[in-house]
């Protein structure tokens, strides 16, 4: 049985001993209505108040006196304020646990029933790293009627895809809009079930997941692993835990003058949703916006890249696949292939309700201009040159292979890549040594070739044709400028018989470089020192792009200051672009590196229409009708009856209030008979 004295004896005293009375010397409940009769023993002077039968009594004890006084107080004048603000919390807070734990074990122990799909491999170059195509260059004017499709690590030809035109991709997007129609009425258990059947199918097929990833973009299989299937599981595993949450009825306040309604929102599917995705990451890229969409109730027609549109036929037959053992409309999802024209009539179609864009600045200009002529709201994601500050304080051993991996990984094909690492000048020296000692180290080739030799590569290819030229054009004019290379730099010195470009280290960078403006989107370390942390501030905003930042300090509060200085929609904290890790964050930048947000809760509204409604709470005891003098056609006062009104609800002392009130009742006298009254007064 709970006794409220084991809680009560140490607040009292504390309160006792805080206002100079004493210690607390007994709690006893006394009488059939709980009194609680306490003891105070005084050790020192003070004054205690207590409500008994006999009213309101004060005590005052001498300077070295120890006197015991019963006080007697109704126990419920303790009991409901302990519930009401220390039970209540706790409770609510171990049923949250409990609810949390057991539901989580539950899953483990009894796991949920998850159909499995099977997706046959078509040929060699989907089921083995080792590929039988003789290597061959691809050709700069392809036909406008077809994606040529190749290797960038090894020109391994891998065949063609279609080329959409207006009329193919119209077509898509009505067999979806017919899809969405039936699949928006579909319960949150099967949206969930899907997820849960492609997090199946992606667990069980890492390998061969990776391998179609890297054949196309030319990533070495752990950057796969990385960027493709682990940040992929991460989202689906935040949808299934949280999605349902973040997009049922929400309630609002009602407001002031409203307090007899209840409101709320209701989050609607948009209908098709159109997305253009990069080469970067195929796998990670067709998914990520899949899962988010389709779980709100939407359908999803998404364009890759002409640049890596081969592992679309895989990535395609798997979503069939899911969608089939879940019994969704087959046209839920579908993927377009195409050039410019095909992403242009994805985003001028009628029927498509939003656009999300993932590419680059001039592109997006491109989108945003066609998006106008439909009014269709358009998301942007147009990449970054993301900064990474390394602080005199700063464990090296954590920030160097940090700045590595935020620089190298994917060749550094990421739109959160760290284009400039910005090092406090005294630990310049020490941070420049260890990571041209480890650039130096790294291996570069192709990554399925040395797969099936069994060697690893650290570095592939540059996935689109032309980067390593355009790459060495910035490496040039900044060692013309007096740039200082410490490792790399000649793409000439890359492996051959693929598009490479070597792992690069570059420093004394100053402004008028292009590289210091412009994104590299490559393998090359831009290293930039600083004194004082205003001028790491003032260098890393000196971009026209803010996706993200890092800082690294020993110092918690001084790395959370600066990145809170950073101009650009996500910081890490002694880490490298872990907010995209954490799915529950948006995902978006500032300037030019775009606007709206895909990722999280945001992200994952961001799929829906938000639909407010108002009700009144009790209709047959208080609805909203006109008042008499607001009804048309208006009466003389109708005036002075809303100016009361609004004094009555927004005064801001009680004063105003009542005067509105008073005000709001005279105007609701019918003019008539405030006519007669003046009249018989007279």
């Amino acid at each position: 049985k709970f006794d409220p004295r084991f809680v009560m004896a140490p607040m009292l005293d504390h309160f006792a001993f805080m206002n100079g009375l004493g210690t607390i010397k007994d709690l006893l409940w006394v009488g059939p209505l709980g009194f609680m009769e306490i003891h105070v023993s005084f050790s020192g002077g003070g004054v205690v108040g207590g409500v008994s039968s006999g009213g309101w009594f004060g005590v005052t004890g001498r300077s070295g006196e120890s006197v015991s006084v019963p006080i007697y107080v109704p126990g419920i004048f303790f009991v409901l304020p302990l519930i009401w603000f220390v039970m209540f919390p706790f409770l609510k807070g171990v049923f949250r646990f409990v609810s949390s734990t057991s539901s989580s074990l539950c899953r483990l122990l009894v796991p949920i029933q998850v159909p499995s799909i099977s997706v046959p491999l078509l040929d060699s170059s989907e089921s083995s790293d080792a590929i039988s195509s003789s290597p061959s260059p691809p050709k700069q004017q392809p036909s406008p009627s077809i994606v040529p499709c190749y290797d960038p690590a090894q020109y391994a030809d891998l065949g063609t895809m279609p080329a959409m035109t207006q009329k193919d991709v119209f077509g898509v997007c009505e067999r979806a809009s017919q899809a969405q129609n039936e699949w928006k009425h579909s319960s949150f258990h099967t949206r969930r079930q899907l997820l849960r059947i492609l997090q199946k199918f992606i667990l069980a097929n890492q390998e061969t997941i990776c391998r179609v990833a890297s054949r196309d973009s030319g990533k070495p299989l752990v950057d796969a692993a990385f960027g493709e299937v682990m940040v992929t599981c991460e989202k689906i595993n935040w949808v299934l835990s949280e999605g349902e949450k973040w997009l049922k009825p929400e309630k609002r306040s009602s407001g002031t003058m409203m307090f007899y309604k209840k409101a709320w929102v209701e989050f609607v599917p948009v209908g098709v949703v159109g997305c253009i995705v990069p080469w970067n990451y195929p796998f990670h890229n067709v998914f990520n916006p899949l899962v988010a969409h389709v779980f709100a109730g939407n359908a999803v027609v998404i364009k890759v890249s002409e640049h890596a549109s081969w592992s679309a036929k895989y990535y395609s037959r798997v979503i069939q696949e899911a969608l089939k053992a879940v019994g969704a409309p087959e046209n839920l999802v579908q993927i377009v292939t195409g050039y410019g024209d095909c992403g242009n009539a994805l985003v001028t179609c009628p029927l498509v309700s939003k656009v999300v864009f993932v590419g680059s600045c001039p592109v997006g200009r491109k989108v945003m201009a066609a998006a106008v002529e439909t009014l269709t709201p358009v998301v942007l994601e147009l990449g970054g040159k993301d900064p990474i500050i390394v602080c005199d304080d700063a464990d090296l051993t954590q920030a160097v292979p940090t700045a590595m991996r935020g620089t190298f990984q994917s060749c550094g094909q990421n739109c959160m890549g760290a284009e400039r690492i910005i090092v406090h000048s005294s630990v310049r020296g020490a941070f420049t040594d260890q990571v041209v000692s480890a650039v130096k180290a790294l291996r570069q080739g192709s990554p399925l070739a040395a797969n099936a030799r069994g060697a690893v590569v650290d570095c592939g290819a540059m996935c689109m044709p032309g980067e390593a030229d355009r790459i060495q054009g910035l490496i040039d004019d900044a060692v013309s400028k007096g740039a200082k290379l410490l490792a790399g730099g000649d793409k000439t010195a890359a492996p051959p018989g693929g598009q490479f470009y070597p792992p690069t280290v570059i420093t004394d960078v100053k402004a008028g470089m292009r590289i210091l403006d412009e994104e590299v989107f490559g393998p090359v370390m831009v290293i930039l020192p600083f004194d004082t942390d205003d001028e790491a501030i003032r260098i890393a905003n000196a971009c026209a792009f803010g996706l993200g930042g890092n800082v690294f300090s020993r110092n918690q509060n001084r790395a959370l200051s600066l990145a809170r200085r950073l101009e650009c929609g996500m910081a890490s904290i002694n880490d490298f672009a872990t907010t995209y890790m954490s799915q529950s964050l948006p995902f978006g930048g500032v300037k030019e590196s775009g606007f709206e947000r895909f990722g999280g809760v945001e992200g994952l509204r961001g799929c829906c229409h938000v639909k407010a409604y108002a009700q009144d709470i009790v209709p047959w005891l208080m609805d909203t009708r006109i008042p008499p003098p607001l009804q048309y056609p208006v009466a003389p006062n109708a005036f002075a009856f809303v100016s009361s009104l609004m004094r009555m609800f927004y005064g801001t002392d009680l004063v105003t209030r009542v005067r509105g009130l008073v005000g709001l009742a005279i105007a609701s006298i019918p003019v008539s008979s405030t006519a007669a009254s003046v009249d018989k007064t007279k």
